[in-house]
């Protein structure tokens, strides 16, 4: 019986990796942070089958005591500040959690136990300005966003502990994947969110920046698949994980809202205020050497998925206690 360590267990990813994990018979345990208010919806039908640690990614001390309680085989850093806007008001602390906090976590690693297997979650933001399409491993980086800078380091700070140290250490590379359980702040789930609520009759509008703007989306649960097939292979290496398949937002917004039988444009009010300082136009993923690799493909289609998402928030209308 193996065990995981997951860093981010309450967030989208973290909860899909969970069950996934569990179902494959492993120890689980979730690093989380102290606070007055616990946020443990995402992992609730499953957190009597998890064990749940206090730690924090800008706390050394935490981590290695962290690593000494668990004694895992397998950890997956998937904690972050990864709400792109936010990287713009908190650069300092982005910067503190989303790239110091993963050498805090590979420097506890170093010190109790140099075997241990180590996920690193990347992300497509760090291509940014795309230097090709579509984006692979070798692709190189030009982040646009303080988000996206402090992904880039600590991907390359993972290679380099792989390289100075001789650690299992993988970087996935992940373009953007969405579930009903990502935050109500990311667009997709603002979208899908919002077209419940205007069926319903909760609210007259839907205000969105860049409509233009086109992503290469996933669904969550197929994506984790990949980060534990990362951490089964002989030898470390990083991959991107994506669809190959770009749709944009002016797609995602008239797929919701086809699908409740409303036209887009009868709701949808552009508002400069949701437009990036520097926009990342274009992210388009090559998963060719995942799927060569690891035998990994994504199931979910960009349709079903946006289809999913609006009737987990329909049902969620039904109840206005909810809102």
């Amino acid at each position: 019986m193996k065990t995981a360590l997951i860093t981010g267990i309450t967030g989208q990813d973290g909860s899909y990796l969970a069950e996934l994990l569990l179902k494959k018979g492993y120890v689980v345990y979730g690093i989380v942070r102290r606070s007055s208010s616990c946020n443990f919806e995402r992992i609730a039908h499953i957190q009597d089958d998890l064990k749940l640690i206090q730690g924090d990614l800008l706390d050394q001390n935490s981590l290695i005591e962290a690593i000494e309680e668990s004694k895992p085989e397998e950890v997956y850093n998937l904690g972050a500040q990864s709400f792109v806007p936010t990287s713009w008001n908190q650069p300092v602390l982005t910067g503190e959690f989303t790239a110091l906090g993963v050498t805090r976590l590979l420097e506890a690693i170093r010190l109790k136990n140099r075997d241990i297997r180590f996920y690193q979650a990347s992300t497509s933001e760090m291509f940014g300005k795309v230097r090709e399409t579509p984006q692979n491993e070798t692709t190189s980086f030009y982040p646009r966003s303080p988000y996206g800078v402090a992904k880039t380091y600590g991907h390359w700070i993972t290679v380099n502990y792989r390289e100075s140290y001789g650690m299992y250490t993988c970087s996935g590379i992940l373009f953007n994947h969405e579930s009903p359980r990502r935050g109500l702040e990311f667009v997709t789930r603002k979208v899908t969110n919002s077209v419940a609520r205007i069926k319903k009759g909760l609210l007259q509008e839907l205000r969105v920046g860049n409509l233009d703007a086109k992503r290469d989306w996933g669904f969550a649960g197929d994506f984790v698949e990949a980060m534990w097939l990362m951490l089964q292979k002989d030898e470390p290496d990083d991959y991107v994980i994506a669809t190959g398949e770009a749709h944009s937002v002016k797609e995602l917004v008239d797929i919701a809202f086809s699908h409740v039988g409303l036209r887009w444009e009868d709701y949808v009010v552009i508002d400069e205020k949701f437009v990036r300082p520097a926009e990342v136009d274009l992210l388009l993923g090559d998963s060719g050497k995942a799927q060569e690799k690891l035998q990994w493909k994504p199931r979910v289609k960009f349709e079903e998925l946006i289809k999913m998402m609006v009737d987990y928030d329909m049902r969620r209308c039904e109840s206005i206690e909810n809102y």
